[in-house]
């Protein structure tokens, strides 16, 4: 690598690092209905924010704690916690704000944005961020400990050069991610219709019937462990918010655990899990595999003919989520469903409505899992490719 293209700089020497609110500058019970976004350390995703459950606070506090907006171009940090967190602000985001629990990066003309997002997502700079936090049981940083980062430095032209080609990549899996969206929007939409609304369009005219939850769906099956041996493993971590895919699973042994296979619906059992919408849709174990999961997990699995697609959108159904988030007992931070409690609700069905809901749905959750298969692809391209990219390895 040339000296006179690479160079070391101080994170604080090309950016202006700043903390967010302190609490007494902006309490949670200040938080609207309607107004500016605010992201906290929750909405940190994989270079975009998760706006699921987005704080808002009044026009009013937004000009009060105006050095709080955020531009474009901005990078926005975990600053407790999982301290190697970070999202990169887009046009959407552009007017945004950021919370007490994170900081802010702003670059300045001798960096490209994008270049420094993908420098902190490398596996190295991630693991020296954890190193330097401070708190045995919270681990933080602070601006101090971000702005004395070193960044290693191309020219600028190059940087924008591997910030184009590893965002291209992210482009199109963000661009699957809204397709999928789109999909699980539909199969909602005519569950709701069919199974809710009971708009069901049956030729023959027959009248739906009745029965009970139980007659439809086993809950938490569970098969017997081999203690020699290891089990695909997914915790709490591998579910998304509102999403099909299950990602992330390791092989371990396992001792106590959920079981389920391709087809079973996981269902978070805990708050606030359960109330962001972590549900997932297992595929591609493979014919007869047995995975384990959390404990934490409700896992729901389609009796005989009964559609696996119905079991996913009946869980992901605000009147189930509803139901069993009724259902939960235990201590009021974590509290977790009883299946046992929302098992005999009655449901409504008609003699060929299982059947011609898994004929619609089939093809949506087939191209669902495409998009999942590419965008694992295309994640493991970008991997590979960013440590190469920052070490000059790949010329451009």
């Amino acid at each position: 690598m040339s000296c006179s293209e690479w160079k070391k700089v101080r994170l604080g020497d090309l950016c202006n690092v700043q903390t967010g609110p302190f609490g007494s500058q902006l309490h949670s019970k200040d938080y609207a209905d309607k107004g500016t976004p605010i992201v906290t350390v929750e909405h940190l995703g994989n270079r975009k924010f998760s706006t699921q459950n987005l704080p808002l606070v009044t026009d009013s506090d937004k000009h009060r704690l105006s050095k709080y907006i955020l531009e474009q171009g901005d990078i926005v940090f975990s600053r407790v916690g999982s301290v190697d967190r970070c999202s990169l602000v887009g046009r959407q985001e552009s007017g945004w704000m950021f919370s007490g629990r994170c900081l802010r990066v702003r670059v300045s003309e001798k960096i490209d944005s994008g270049y420094l997002y993908y420098y902190f997502c490398q596996e190295t700079t991630k693991q020296h961020i954890r190193n330097i936090a401070v708190g045995a049981t919270m681990p933080s940083i602070n601006t101090k400990l971000l702005q004395d980062i070193t960044i290693g430095l191309f020219p600028l032209d190059k940087q924008k050069r591997i910030a184009g080609i590893l965002g291209s990549l992210d482009d199109k899996i963000e661009i699957n991610n809204k397709i999928n969206a789109n999909l699980e929007e539909q199969a909602q939409a005519l569950f709701k219709r069919w199974f809710v609304d009971f708009e069901f369009p049956d030729e023959n005219g027959n009248p739906y019937k009745s029965g009970l939850l139980d007659v439809f769906v086993e809950f938490d099956p569970r098969e017997k462990i081999n203690r020699s041996l290891d089990y695909l493993f997914f915790d709490m971590k591998c579910l998304s918010n509102n999403s099909m895919k299950l990602s992330d699973g390791i092989y371990r042994t396992v001792t106590s655990a959920s079981s389920f296979r391709d087809n079973d619906t996981l269902l978070a059992k805990i708050t606030p899990c359960l109330e962001n919408g972590k549900t997932g849709f297992v595929m591609n174990l493979g014919d007869n595999v047995i995975a384990r999961g959390s404990t934490e997990f409700v896992v729901m699995r389609g009796k005989e003919d009964v559609s696996p697609y119905w079991v996913y959108c009946l869980a992901r159904s605000d009147e189930f989520r509803d139901l069993a988030i009724k259902s939960m007992t235990g201590s009021s931070g974590r509290q977790r469903v009883q299946y046992s409690l929302i098992k005999n609700t009655p449901i409504k069905y008609s003699p060929n409505m299982m059947e011609q809901f898994h004929l619609c749905m089939k093809p949506l959750f087939q191209q669902i899992n495409k998009n999942n298969i590419e965008n694992t692809a295309l994640s493991n391209i970008r991997n590979t490719l960013l440590p190469k990219l920052m070490n000059n390895e790949i010329k451009l």
